[in-house]
């Protein structure tokens, strides 16, 4: 069963909608205690990186989510949190995957915030990916991007400059889109992270 790390700062709504369409079984996290009761865990997240890395602190999950050896997905502000640092109020985060959170505007001269459907490219045979197109469309809307870096970079997407679309360190996993907005992909995304062990 799949756990959803509630610590305040995740739009729980539309997820879990997604999850319930899909038939997908998933229970809340509102403790440390209760994250033994899973097999693989979802940290949503909407909004200012800091405010929510500083809620995720307050739960007191942060120590034992760096400890989690089954799958854990990073959902937009949620991915962002599996990184080192962001720009968005300068914020340490949890340092799990080694990379940067970076503001666009520092970087393009497009709009920002990136919002709307762009391709996601992936070339690798990750089980994340099973039946999903080489290129697909995903749902987006962020103004900080995490920077490219090929070992931890395992989907790419370009908007002014070429970005992580998804990440990847063992076990952790985290995207940058919205897959529970993104139509047949995001959906056939969420479906491949639940039979992941």
């Amino acid at each position: 069963m799949t756990g959803i790390i509630n610590y305040g700062a995740g739009n729980i709504f539309s997820l879990t909608a997604a999850l319930n369409r899909l038939g997908i079984p998933y229970g809340m996290i509102n403790e440390p205690g209760e994250l033994e009761k899973y097999d693989r865990y979802i940290i949503p997240g909407v909004g200012h990186a800091g405010a929510a890395m500083q809620k995720l602190n307050d739960s007191g999950m942060v120590p034992f989510i760096r400890e989690i050896k089954k799958p854990v997905l990073g959902i937009c502000v949620g991915m962002q949190l599996l990184t080192n640092f962001s720009e968005e109020g300068n914020s340490v985060l949890t340092g799990i995957i080694p990379l940067k959170t970076i503001h666009f505007e520092n970087s393009i001269k497009l709009k920002v915030p990136h919002t709307g459907w762009n391709t996601v490219e992936y070339s690798s045979n990750n089980h994340l990916f099973d039946d999903i197109p080489a290129v697909a469309y995903f749902y987006f809307v962020h103004s900080f991007f995490i920077e490219f870096n090929p070992k931890f970079t395992i989907a790419s997407t370009e908007y002014g400059i070429k970005f992580s679309a998804v990440i990847q360190k063992d076990n952790y996993y985290g995207v940058q889109f919205h897959p529970e907005k993104s139509g047949l992909a995001g959906e056939q995304l969420l479906k491949n992270f639940s039979l992941l062990v």
